[in-house]
């Protein structure tokens, strides 16, 4: 059964607090292949590897539901550099 958008987004604002929260469906629709982007203080004090984890154990039934699973995870201040950095190159 292909897993929503709407399923994803619910799932991750009930579990912690969200500044930016981007959700691509890589799979042009059929809910196969997402790709996800996370800004939350709750990444405060966790590496890469134990942010991609929490997401991994939150959302463990609707990934093992999908064909492929991405993600990218930033603290607000590390997503504040980001966009900062963009804007500088713009």
């Amino acid at each position: 059964m292909p897993i929503g958008m709407k399923e994803l987004e619910s799932a991750i604002r009930a579990a912690i607090p969200i500044s930016h929260l981007e959700i691509i469906d890589m799979s042009s629709g059929c809910g196969e292949n997402y790709a996800v982007f996370v800004v939350s203080e709750a990444f405060e004090g966790r590496n890469t590897l134990a942010r991609h984890r929490f997401i991994n154990d939150l959302l463990k039934a609707q990934i093992a539901e999908m064909h492929a699973f991405s993600q990218k995870t930033l603290t607000p201040k590390q997503w504040e550099v980001r966009q900062q950095q963009e804007a500088a190159a713009a």
